[in-house]
């Protein structure tokens, strides 16, 4: 096939613009930001699950509390009763001391209920100040990832502006080549890991780094500068003159 060295020079730089926006979007997915936001966003998630757990479990003490102020409530009611008919001195002197023994009971009984109570106070009081560490830890988190977010955006600008400038500048370029020999690079390309096109460096082929031999390099010494040459090894369009 023959290709003018101008075609042959273009498209070598048309190699370097896919390999730089290659490089381009490799930065972009790999940015450092990313990684972090990731790990983050999981720890972030992990205290949400964490308070939302700990608020469930707060409803169910917090009714747990109510049923045991009630049964407070309930041995108080009794006791004030009780008091109040000891204190009338109405019935018969079995009767009152019965309501003596009974007084002896529910005291203890309250004692009891009130030491349930508080303990389950305390619960309560446990499981908010767990609650607020983890919705202190929720809003670290997520305000963290926002500056990461910010910096990361920032970062996917720059990389946005030279991949544009990198393709406006491959267009410009494959304006001025020929079809033919653009559809073969793109070819060779395709089926070659991104590698189309490559510099012939003294004996070594730049696309595959592999050294021609001295047979084949006078072969290719001997073509006329606009035929068209490719690896052996890798096929790539070797350009030659460097």
């Amino acid at each position: 096939m023959k290709a003018s060295v101008s075609d042959q020079r273009s498209i070598l730089d048309i190699q370097n613009f896919d390999f730089t926006t290659t490089s381009l979007n490799a930065k972009a997915a790999a940015l450092p930001e990313i990684a972090a936001i990731n790990s983050l966003t999981i720890k972030m998630n992990n205290a949400r699950d964490l308070r939302i757990a700990a608020e469930t479990e707060l409803s169910d003490v917090k009714r747990e509390l109510t049923r045991a102020e009630n049964d407070v409530e309930q041995v108080v009611s009794r006791i004030t009763r009780d008091e109040t008919r000891l204190g009338s001195g109405t019935g018969a002197a079995k009767e009152l001391e019965q309501l003596q023994h009974e007084l002896v009971s529910l005291a203890a009984r309250r004692s009891e209920l009130e030491e349930v109570e508080l303990e389950i106070m305390m619960r309560v009081d446990g499981i908010k100040e767990r609650i607020t560490a983890l919705q202190s830890e929720e809003s670290a988190l997520a305000l963290e990832i926002a500056n990461l977010e910010i910096s990361k955006e920032n970062a996917l600008t720059v990389i946005g502006a030279d991949l544009a400038a990198a393709a406006e500048d491959r267009a410009k370029t494959a304006a001025s080549v020929s079809a033919e020999m653009l559809a073969l690079y793109e070819k060779i390309r395709a089926g070659n890991n991104g590698t189309g096109a490559a510099a012939l460096v003294g004996n070594q082929c730049k696309g595959c780094h592999l050294t021609i031999n001295t047979i084949e390099l006078q072969r290719i010494a001997s073509l006329a500068e606009d035929e068209l040459v490719r690896c052996e090894e890798c096929r790539c369009i070797l350009v030659r003159g460097f």
